[in-house]
C-alpha cells in the first residue's frame, strides 16, 4: 500500500476541487465484509492526470463519466485516473470492503455477554479507504451524503441527523468536511436523548452496559451542556453541525475521535465498577477536549499533517481550561501536570522528539507518528504559556479571527500565527519559532545569592533557549501553634532570560521556579530547597504546587541526579499525607511501573515492594471512615498490585471485599486475580470461573491477561502463540494478553521470549498494521528486561529487520527508555 506524501497531496489540491461524496454502504451481508458504492463529484481544474484511494476486499467496478475503468488496474490502494480533463467529472465505485478486528476503518465487534453486534468508523489519517472510495487528504474537503442499509433492529448514526426511510438509514448531508472526518456507528445501541438550545444531543452505547450509562447519564449531558455553552461564550461562530452525538465504543484504539456531530469515545468511559472522582474528571476533559474540535479541527482544518498539533494541542488546552472555568472540576491543572506534562517530557528527550509544529511532514505514516506527548501535552503546555503571555482576551481575539477567516476551511500554522499576531502587539511570529519550531526541554535553576546586610537575590539560570514567563514561589515555615506547614510568603512573577537579580529578601526555606506550572519546563532546587522538599513537602498548601514538585523530583530521578530509592523514600514520608488524587495515583504509578520495575535492579525490587506495600496499607487505614473512597480505591488497586505474597490479597477475593471497603467489583476482582497468576497463587479452573461470572467483553480481556502471566511454561508459549503467531486477537485482546505476558518476578522463565520479540513484532506488525503494530511495540515489550542484551537486540532490529513506521517508533521509544533505566540502575548502585 502506498503512502501519501505531501508532494502529491499538494498536487492533486491543485488540480482537484471536490464537491459531494454520495455514499451507500450495505451492512446486512455478513460477518467479515460490507458493501460500499461510492459517487463522487469533483471539479478538474486543468487537464491532469491524479487517482482515487481505496483498499476493497473486491473491487467489482468503476466508471468515470459513465465510461467503465478497468477494476483490475488498482495498484494497491490506488486507482489512476488520467487524462481527465478540465471541467465537471463524475466517478462511480462499487466495492467489497472487509470489516476490521483492530480499529481501523470500519470495526466489527460482537459482545459477548449477549451476542450483539456492532460497528462503527475510525477513518484517521487514511483509513477512510478502508470503507469508501476517497481523494483521502484533509485538504479536498467535500458535502458527504450517506445512506446505510443494516439490520432491521439496528440503529444507524452518522455525521448528520440520520432517519429510517423504507429500511435504510439515510443521514442529512454534511457540511464541508475533510475525509477522515466521516463517521458511522451501527447496532443496537442503547440511547438516552435529549435537546439543549434546540440542538439534539444523545449518548449512545452497547445494550449491555445500558444500566452504566444510565446511571451517569445526568452527569455526563450536564458537562455536555456546560462546555457548550461556555464554548459559545468564548467563539464567535456557533456550532456548527446539525446535532451532537456521544457514542462510546468498543475496542476504540483511541480515548476518542472528533468525528462532526458524532464524537466516538473508548467505551470504558461508560463505568460498570468503581472509578474515583480524578477518572471522572478525565472522562470529563475528554468531552470538552472532543467538543473543542467542533471548531478547531472540524470547521477550521488542517491543510496537512505538520499542523496536527494545531488540532490536538488547541484541544487539549481548550478542554484543561474551560472544564475549569464551567463545571464542577476546578483543579483540572494539576492532572494535566501530574500526568499529561509528563507525557510531554518523556517524549521530548527521546530521540524520536520533534518540533510542537514540525517543518515539514512528508508523508501520512510519518504523520500518524506525531499522535505523541508532543502534539498533545507539550503543545497544550505551550499555549498555555502563551495564554500566560498574550493574556485571555487577546488569545481569543486572534482565535476567533481565525476562524472566521477559515470557516469550513483548511489553515496552516502562518494563518493561525497571523491572526494570533493581529490581535496583539507582541511578537508572536517570534514566540512561535522559539517554542513551536524547536525540540527539547528547557531546565531552570535557581541561583540565590546573599548580600552584605543578610538579604537575598534571585537568579534563574536557563538551559535552553525558550522565553518563559513564569512565577517563583517564596516559602516559609510556619511558626504558628500547628506547626508542620510551609506558607507562600510570595509570588514573583518572571520573564525569561533574566536581565537582573531579583530581590527576595530573606532566604526563604524554599524557592520553588514555575509555582503555578504556567510554563513547560523542568525545574531544579537550590539545596536549601531541595533538604525542604525532602522534609515538608506534604506541608505545601495547594495540590498544583505539589504537583510541580513532585514532577521535579520525577525529572531528578529519570535524569539520574536523584536515586530512586531517594523518590520512594520521599514518597514513603509525604503520600500518606496527601489529599489529592491525581497527585497519589501519578506517583504510586511511576513508583511501582518505574521505580521498582525498571530503575532499581531486581535485588533491590523487592524491598520496594515492601515499601510500596506499606505505603498503600498506611492509606487504606487513614480512609477506613469512609470520608475519601476515591483515595481508599487508589490504594487498594496499588496495594493489589505490588502484593509479594498471596494470602492477603486472596482472602479479599475469597471474601469478595476488602475488609471495611470496598466490596470487590468485576475490575478489582480481575485485578486480584491477575495478581494472583503473577504470583502463582491461581490456576486455570478459577480464571475459568470468574469469566462465567463475568463473561463481558472485559472479563474477556480479564482472562486472557491472567492467562498470560501464569508462570507456567505452557501458558506463556500459549500466549505467545496468540499474540504472534495467529492474527485472531482483536486489538484489545492482544493489548490484554501483552499485559499479562511480562513480569518482573517471571524474569527467568520468559527469557528465552526476549530474544525472540524483535523478529515476531517486525513480522506480525507487517502483517496487521499500524495499530497492532503500535500494541506490540507498547505492550508486547519487555520493558522488564533491564539489560545490555535486550539493548543490543534492539538496536540490532531496527539496523537491520526494517520494522513499519509505527513499529519503528515504538522501539525507539522503548530502547531509549531502557538505555536510560540502565543508567537510572548504576546510579542507585553508587
Amino acid at each position: 500500500m502506498s503512502v501519501l506524501t505531501r508532494d502529491e497531496a499538494q498536487t492533486r489540491a491543485q488540480l482537484l476541487a471536490v464537491h459531494r461524496y454520495t455514499i451507500e454502504l450495505d451492512l446486512t451481508g455478513g460477518d467479515e465484509t460490507f458493501d460500499s458504492r461510492t459517487l463522487i463529484r469533483f471539479d478538474a481544474r486543468v487537464d491532469g492526470d491524479t487517482f482515487v484511494e481505496l483498499k476493497p476486499a473486491e473491487l467489482r467496478s468503476v466508471t468515470l463519466d459513465g465510461h467503465p475503468l478497468d477494476p483490475e488496474a488498482l495498484d494497491g490502494n490506488r486507482l489512476a485516473l488520467p487524462n481527465l480533463t478540465a471541467g465537471e467529472h463524475e466517478l462511480r465505485v462499487d466495492a467489497r470492503m472487509r470489516y476490521s478486528r483492530t480499529g481501523e476503518g470500519m470495526h466489527r465487534f460482537t459482545d459477548p455477554t449477549d451476542n450483539e453486534t456492532y460497528v462503527y468508523t475510525q477513518l484517521f489519517m487514511d483509513d477512510v479507504q478502508r470503507v469508501f472510495a476517497a481523494f483521502d487528504q484533509p485538504d479536498l474537503k467535500a458535502v458527504f451524503e450517506l445512506s446505510v442499509k443494516a439490520p432491521q433492529d439496528w440503529t444507524v448514526l452518522a455525521n448528520g441527523v440520520t432517519e429510517q426511510v423504507d429500511g435504510v438509514w439515510k443521514a442529512a448531508p454534511t457540511p464541508l468536511i475533510s475525509t477522515y472526518l466521516v463517521a458511522v456507528a451501527a447496532g443496537p445501541w442503547h440511547s438516552v436523548r435529549t435537546e439543549h438550545r434546540g440542538l439534539p444531543f444523545g449518548l449512545h452505547c452497547r445494550r449491555s452496559l445500558a444500566p452504566h450509562l444510565d446511571a451517569d447519564a445526568d452527569e455526563l449531558l450536564d458537562i455536555t451542556r456546560a462546555c457548550y455553552d461556555r464554548y459559545h461564550e468564548k467563539f464567535d461562530e456557533p456550532y456548527p453541525f446539525d446535532s451532537y452525538d456521544q457514542a462510546f465504543v468498543p475496542e476504540f484504539n483511541a480515548g476518542a475521535m472528533e468525528n462532526p456531530g458524532l464524537v466516538t469515545f473508548r467505551d470504558e468511559f461508560v463505568y460498570r465498577s468503581a472509578v474515583t472522582d480524578t477518572e471522572r474528571q478525565t472522562r470529563a476533559m475528554v468531552i470538552a477536549h472532543e467538543m473543542a474540535h467542533m471548531w478547531f479541527g472540524d470547521l477550521v482544518t488542517l491543510k496537512w499533517w505538520d499542523d496536527i498539533w494545531l488540532n490536538e494541542s488547541f484541544a487539549e488546552y481548550m478542554g484543561y481550561q474551560t472544564l475549569t472555568e464551567a463545571t464542577r472540576f476546578t483543579d483540572t491543572w494539576t492532572d494535566f501536570g501530574v500526568t499529561r506534562k509528563s507525557w510531554g517530557y518523556d517524549a521530548d528527550q527521546r530521540p524520536s522528539t520533534h518540533p510542537v509544529a514540525p517543518e515539514a511532514v512528508d508523508d501520512t505514516a510519518s504523520a500518524l507518528l506525531n499522535f505523541d506527548g508532543i502534539s498533545y501535552a507539550k503543545g497544550a503546555s505551550a499555549l498555555r504559556q502563551l495564554v500566560a503571555w498574550l493574556g485571555e482576551k487577546d488569545f481569543l481575539a486572534g482565535i476567533n479571527t481565525h476562524f472566521a477567516r477559515h470557516k469550513f476551511a483548511n489553515a496552516t500554522l502562518a494563518d493561525f500565527i497571523d491572526n494570533l499576531a493581529g490581535a496583539t502587539d507582541r511578537d508572536v511570529h517570534a514566540w512561535a519559532d522559539a517554542w513551536l519550531r524547536t525540540t527539547g526541554v528547557d531546565t531552570l535553576t535557581p541561583r540565590v545569592t546573599t548580600g552584605e546586610n543578610g538579604t537575598c537575590a534571585l537568579t534563574v539560570d536557563r538551559a535552553g533557549s525558550r522565553p518563559h514567563r513564569i512565577a517563583a514561589g517564596l516559602y516559609d515555615r510556619d511558626l504558628g501553634d500547628d506547626g508542620g506547614q510551609l506558607v507562600r510568603r510570595e509570588r514573583l512573577h518572571l520573564d525569561l532570560p533574566q536581565t537582573d537579580a531579583h530581590p527576595i529578601g530573606k532566604r526563604p526555606a524554599l524557592l520553588l521556579l514555575n509555582d503555578g506550572d504556567l510554563t513547560y519546563a523542568k525545574v531544579r532546587f537550590d539545596p536549601e530547597s531541595f533538604e525542604t522538599v525532602r522534609k515538608e513537602l506534604s506541608g505545601l498548601p495547594e495540590p498544583l504546587t505539589r504537583a510541580v514538585v513532585w514532577n521535579a523530583l520525577r525529572d531528578a530521578v529519570r535524569d539520574g541526579e536523584l536515586a530512586p530509592g531517594a523518590y520512594l523514600e520521599t514518597a514513603r514520608a509525604h503520600l500518606p499525607l496527601e489529599t489529592d488524587l491525581a497527585i497519589v495515583q501519578g506517583v504510586l504509578a511511576f513508583a511501582s511501573a518505574y521505580i521498582t520495575d525498571r530503575y532499581l535492579t531486581p535485588e533491590e525490587r523487592p524491598a520496594a515492594l515492601a515499601t510500596l506495600s506499606d505505603l498503600c496499607r498506611d492509606l487504606i487505614r487513614r480512609t477506613e471512615d469512609g470520608d475519601n473512597p476515591g483515595l481508599r480505591l487508589i490504594a487498594v488497586r496499588h496495594r493489589i498490585d505490588v502484593a509479594a505474597h498471596p494470602d492477603t490479597i486472596a482472602a479479599w477475593l475469597a471474601d469478595g471485599t476488602v475488609p471495611g471497603g470496598p466490596e470487590l467489583d468485576p475490575e478489582l476482582r480481575w485485578r486480584v486475580l491477575a495478581r494472583l497468576a503473577v504470583l502463582g497463587a491461581t490456576d486455570e479452573a478459577a480464571i475459568a470461573a470468574e469469566l462465567e461470572r463475568d463473561p463481558s467483553a472485559t472479563g474477556q480481556e480479564g482472562a486472557a491477561r491472567c492467562r498470560a502471566a501464569l508462570p507456567d511454561p505452557e501458558a506463556k508459549a500459549r500466549a505467545w502463540q496468540a499474540m504472534f503467531g495467529s492474527d485472531d486477537l482483536s486489538n484489545y485482546l492482544f493489548t490484554a494478553t501483552a499485559r499479562g505476558f511480562w513480569q518482573p518476578e517471571q524474569a527467568d522463565l520468559v527469557r528465552e521470549y526476549v530474544g525472540r520479540y524483535y523478529a515476531d513484532a517486525v513480522a506480525v506488525a507487517d502483517r496487521r498494521g499500524p495499530a497492532i503494530a503500535d500494541a506490540a511495540g507498547r505492550w508486547a515489550f519487555p520493558a522488564h528486561a533491564v539489560d545490555a542484551d535486550t539493548l543490543r537486540l534492539g538496536e540490532e532490529c531496527l539496523r537491520d529487520a526494517d520494522p513499519i513506521p509505527a513499529l519503528r517508533r515504538k522501539l525507539v521509544d522503548q530502547l531509549d527508555d531502557l538505555a536510560r533505566a540502565l543508567r537510572v540502575q548504576g546510579v542507585g548502585e553508587n
